[in-house]
């Protein structure tokens, strides 16, 4: 993945495995290919509402 910040990919690696914890995906660092397409797009799903919902609280 190529972030338009350089500089974010570690907070965006923490924010990753902190909601992959909280909806109880068993992310880890490196390779996932043992989860299910499912379990991976629930943490990338999750990311972008929590995401939404911070912007929304700040306008």
């Amino acid at each position: 993945m190529k972030n338009l910040v350089p500089e974010a990919k570690v907070g965006l690696n923490k924010f990753k495995m902190e909601v992959a914890k909280e909806i109880g995906v068993p992310l880890q660092e490196g390779y996932n290919g043992n989860l299910t397409s499912k379990q991976n797009g629930s943490v990338g799903g999750e990311m972008v509402k929590k995401m939404v919902q911070n912007y929304e609280e700040n306008l």
